[in-house]
């Protein structure tokens, strides 16, 4: 799937208002980019989103994200007894985060960096799917 969505934070730390733009390509091909306030997201998709915020609050301080970019990837998931036995994949949301500071300080911070940036709850992919397939 070639599609991300981004999530910006006009007072970062504050994660009552926000933009989201889903961007991805609709069923003949176009790319769509698509923008939501925090006011237009579904009552159902609410709980997807505060799993996101829950991932961005875990950055250390005096980091607060300004900006998000979600995008769907697929892992393998193994057998628990014999961890080298792939036994299928499961679709994860995997965030990349721009942080700024109170200096004016910008850095970003990844899956990589902050494992709990890989939201694998089933919810976070629907929530991804939602806003990206039309």
């Amino acid at each position: 799937m070639n599609a991300e969505i981004q999530i910006q934070f006009p007072r970062p730390g504050e994660w009552g208002e926000f933009t989201l733009t889903a961007v991805y390509q609709d069923e003949e091909g176009y790319t769509r980019i698509d923008r939501y306030t925090q006011d237009e997201i579904p009552a159902d998709q609410t709980p997807a989103m505060q799993a996101v915020v829950a991932a961005l609050v875990g950055l250390a301080e005096p980091w607060q994200a300004s900006q998000v970019w979600a995008h769907l990837m697929t892992a393998t998931v193994y057998n628990e007894d014999d961890p080298y036995t792939p036994i299928g994949r499961k679709d994860e949301v995997a965030l990349d985060v721009e942080a700024v500071n109170e200096q004016g300080g910008r850095r970003f911070f990844t899956p990589y960096q902050y494992p709990e940036f890989i939201i694998d709850d089933p919810a976070a992919v629907d929530f991804f799917k939602h806003f990206t397939t039309k």
